[in-house]
């Protein structure tokens, strides 16, 4: 789950995972999987950065292991 702000200034909760699109036109626009928009006063990369942290919290995102570098 992430934390975002609508254009009000009130914070909302969203589960990352229905994110499919974030457009800025040039309010930052979440559209999610089942068609639904949301404006949010957040910048298009930093909706991407926490989306990115959720994922990797929860392991869909990966940290690449390094064996074998000394």
């Amino acid at each position: 789950m992430i934390t975002l702000t609508k254009l009000n200034g009130q914070p909302f909760t969203f589960n990352a995972i229905y994110i499919e699109q974030i457009q800025s036109n040039p309010d930052t626009t979440v559209i999610t999987t089942t068609g639904r928009t949301i404006l949010v006063k957040e910048s298009e990369a930093e909706v991407v950065e926490k989306v990115t942290s959720f994922y990797k919290n929860i392991g869909i995102v990966g940290v690449r292991d390094k064996a074998g570098d000394d």
